[in-house]
């Protein structure tokens, strides 16, 4: 048992390290482009020494978007705890996002959803489970504020904006050729914010904006 430990440490070793450079071959190229082949000869192995560790190109898809998403989730609820105005909070979050999204070469989750659908589903409910559930609590805490209209459905406009979020990917909607990544988040932002400020909303959200610009 004890002549077992320093393999499956090393084991676990390689398996990490396929993770993080198809991690970055994914989002530089695509989850379509790479191969198999170009992440064992990017690493400098064999493909068999991949395969004894993911049984398809499929599986190493999976584990980087459980990955991607436990990362972001995190960092998301790191900014929470500090329990932020509301409308500042969401800038800071999506600073957090736009910082992942900098790591994006090519449009990686339209790839994602449209040759690996059943992957792309299971996160999008999962995306969507989470993103409820701070995105009500955020609405909550503005309404309570006064920062945010009294008389606002939130779990409508918590669908309406997970949607949104989500939608703007959709690179048929809003091809890469017409719109940038970041700059296409900072108007979705600021297009929900807009819609449901109060006055001293407004505010806040103004000086929020004008500090990002300096």
């Amino acid at each position: 048992m004890f002549l077992k430990f320093p393999y499956l440490l090393l084991s676990l070793f390689m398996k990490e390290k396929i993770i993080q450079k198809a991690t970055e071959l994914f989002l530089n190229l695509g989850f379509k482009s790479v191969t198999m082949d170009d992440i064992a000869n990017e690493m400098g192995i064999s493909k068999k020494t991949i395969y004894s560790h993911f049984g398809n190109k499929e599986s190493i898809v999976a584990v980087v978007i459980d990955q991607i998403f436990e990362h972001v989730c995190s960092d998301i609820d790191h900014i929470c705890s500090h329990e932020q105005n509301p409308i500042e909070e969401l800038y800071e979050i999506k600073k957090r996002v736009m910082e992942h999204m900098r790591n994006e070469k090519s449009s990686p989750w339209f790839q994602l959803q449209k040759y690996y659908p059943k992957i792309y589903a299971s996160i999008k409910q999962r995306q969507f489970t989470y993103m409820q559930d701070c995105v009500v609590e955020n609405l909550t805490r503005g309404l309570k504020q006064g920062l945010f209209r009294d008389n606002i459905d939130v779990q409508f406009v918590s669908r309406i904006y997970f949607n949104g979020v989500t939608g703007i990917k959709d690179a048929n909607l809003f091809p890469p050729s017409m719109f940038e990544g970041i700059a296409l988040h900072e108007m979705f932002l600021e297009y929900h914010l807009r819609g449901i400020v109060t006055p001293e909303g407004r505010k806040i959200l103004n000086q929020t904006i004008q500090s990002n610009l300096e």
